[in-house]
């Protein structure tokens, strides 16, 4: 009996060292399994996080040509307003030599034809300095077709910046904010160099479009972005690259970014002394308000640069859209739908009044699925001035 309660004892006890030892190998398995699978997490993020700095560049075939659609008057002491209407692609923007080259050889070819001296203000449309929030980005952003497709890409790109301007994000669209914002810094620094170098370059006035940037301001001769909310604004060049007078703040959003871009009538308009007059500027559809132009007059505005955007494949013959959410577009003596686009912005323009010589620039090309339109004109002493349409870029050249 004895014997056998030991024989019991010792099979109970090689029974529960061996499930003890079965637990330390499981035990042990989960460990190791645990710290496997953390090294791979951790491989795979070292992996993304290189994947998203590398960016290479594709070749890129560039369309410099550039037609003169308008030359009016003639050439004499008081200089000339030049519209310079870009064909622009996505491609354009990977980077700022791409821009810079083409742009540069479109006034390049001006120059070639006399248009461009130290009075001369050269106007370019508008957002032509918001698509810089593409530069530098992976070859795949430029290759797709469909604007989410490369936003979808910006953010893989970018994680941690977007994930940190989303957390900033102002206005009623947090994406499209966020798409802005966080390259915002970037896209001034980038502004100021593109556009402030071909102002020396050629030594010309320049109203270099317009950039959506939040808050933006100038200080001690630097473009800057705040920490507030959208805006979309213009600035102008002197001849010598530096800028003139504070960021030109849209009064009057349009339809399609009023989401995300915030009205600037805090801010009112101001005109600035070039070599040629004094220039005010309105950006897009603020060319369409009287009390703007009321606001420029009392500051003896001479001139008048108004960049535009109009997006849309043949969006230009189409009935007006106006803009239904600004109160003010109540007491335009036009109404929705009632005339074509062409029509709408050539009469609105009118308010700048005889006295006013004024220069209207549409941006050209396309931007993944989203076509711009539009053709520039210009108006001195009360008489509309058109030059003869195509698609393809354009010089429109007013003498003074």
């Amino acid at each position: 009996m004895i014997e056998t309660d030991k024989l019991l004892i010792l099979i109970y006890s090689e029974t529960t060292l061996g499930n003890l030892v079965t637990k330390a190998q499981r035990c042990f398995m989960r460990k190791l399994l645990a710290s496997a699978l953390a090294l791979v997490m951790i491989a795979a993020l070292c992996g993304y996080g290189f994947w998203t700095q590398q960016r290479p560049e594709g070749h890129y075939l560039s369309d410099l040509r550039i037609e003169l659609a308008l030359n009016h008057g003639v050439p004499g002491e008081h200089g000339n307003l030049l519209g310079v209407e870009p064909l622009l692609y996505p491609g354009d923007y990977q980077n700022l030599q791409r821009l810079h080259r083409k742009l540069a050889a479109y006034l390049e070819q001006a120059r070639a034809q006399g248009l461009v001296s130290p009075r001369t203000v050269v106007v370019l449309p508008e957002h032509i300095g918001t698509w810089l929030w593409a530069r530098g980005e992976k070859n795949e952003l430029y290759q797709v077709t469909q604007s989410r497709e490369a936003l979808q890409w910006l953010e893989l790109s970018n994680p941690l910046r977007y994930g940190l301007a989303m957390l900033g994000a102002d206005g009623d669209d947090w994406r499209a904010d966020a798409h802005l914002r966080m390259k915002a810094e970037q896209m001034a620094a980038d502004y100021q160099q593109l556009f402030g170098g071909l102002a020396k370059e050629f030594g010309v006035t320049l109203v270099a479009g317009s950039i959506v940037l939040p808050a933006p301001y100038v200080k001690q001769g630097v473009l800057h972005a705040g920490s507030g909310p959208l805006f979309n604004s213009s600035l102008v060049f002197a001849g010598d690259g530096s800028l003139l007078g504070q960021p030109q703040r849209q009064q009057f959003p349009d339809s399609e970014v009023r989401r995300y871009v915030h009205d600037g009538r805090q801010q009112p308009l101001q005109v600035v002394q070039t070599p040629a007059g004094r220039l005010g500027v309105l950006v897009g559809s603020d060319s369409w308000y009287p009390e703007n132009h009321q606001q420029l007059a009392q500051q003896a505005v001479q001139l008048i640069a108004n960049p535009v955007f109009l997006s849309g494949k043949g969006s230009w013959e189409a009935p007006w859209r106006g803009n239904r959410h600004q109160e003010a577009s109540a007491g335009l003596p036009l109404q929705r739908g009632e005339v074509s686009e062409q029509s709408a912005w050539q009469r609105l323009t009118e308010a700048a009044g005889a006295s006013v010589s004024s220069m209207s620039v549409f941006m050209r090309g396309q931007f993944w699925e989203q076509a711009s339109d539009g053709q520039g004109f210009a108006r001195q002493s009360g008489e509309l001035l058109v030059g003869a349409p195509s698609h393809g870029a354009r010089l429109l050249n007013l003498w003074l």
